[in-house]
């Protein structure tokens, strides 16, 4: 029976991943607090890049890593990565409460006016050509750079763990990071 891993600096893909499995099998606590400590900053930060106030976005967390503990039996790292679960469980909670808030009449005139704008024909499908390009801007990248995107704007991983996974200096995955933010955006000039 293994342990969850120690603390020590930021916690890797692996280290998250362990931490759910201590949960589910010893109700850990401490790996508990350590996941909530790594999770709560940035699923609040990916709600609130949803629309949601600071005040929903943070209680929306909070329910999130509650359901994280709940269900941590339920998570198979051999499916997906913990961060990935986590942000799925948030999206879902997200979703949830805006139907919710669509039902009870609490969504006010003006937000239904958005949403109903969203949906409209033409923003569908001036969505689905904009993420067209980008995916195949994506493409285009070379497999380094495109790993790097990948690695900090898709799984929001810092520039110190980016370097330690892939095994280069901080200076260099900077670097990195940089140049195909550069190349990516001469690739998606046009978008806009």
């Amino acid at each position: 029976m293994s342990a969850a891993p120690p603390a020590s600096g930021p916690e890797t893909g692996a280290d998250l991943s362990a931490l759910i499995v201590a949960i589910a099998r010893d109700a850990d606590r401490d790996a508990f607090a350590r996941l909530f400590r790594h999770f709560a900053p940035r699923v609040k930060a990916f709600l609130m890049r949803g629309g949601l106030s600071a005040n929903a976005a943070e209680e929306l967390a909070q329910e999130t890593l509650l359901a994280v503990w709940r269900k941590a039996a339920y998570f198979d790292p051999a499916r997906a990565a913990a961060s990935t679960w986590i942000f799925t469980i948030a999206r879902n909670l997200s979703i949830d409460l805006k139907r919710r808030e669509r039902y009870t009449g609490t969504v006010d005139a003006e937000a239904l006016e958005e949403a109903a704008d969203e949906a409209s024909g033409e923003t569908i499908l001036m969505s689905a050509e904009r993420e067209a390009r980008v995916r195949a801007a994506l493409a285009r990248l070379s497999e380094e750079q495109a790993t790097i995107v990948r690695l900090s704007f898709f799984q929001e991983k810092p520039h110190s763990q980016i370097a330690q996974e892939l095994g280069i200096p901080l200076g260099t995955a900077k670097s990195r990071v940089r140049l195909a933010l550069s190349r990516l955006r001469t690739l998606l000039e046009d978008l806009k």
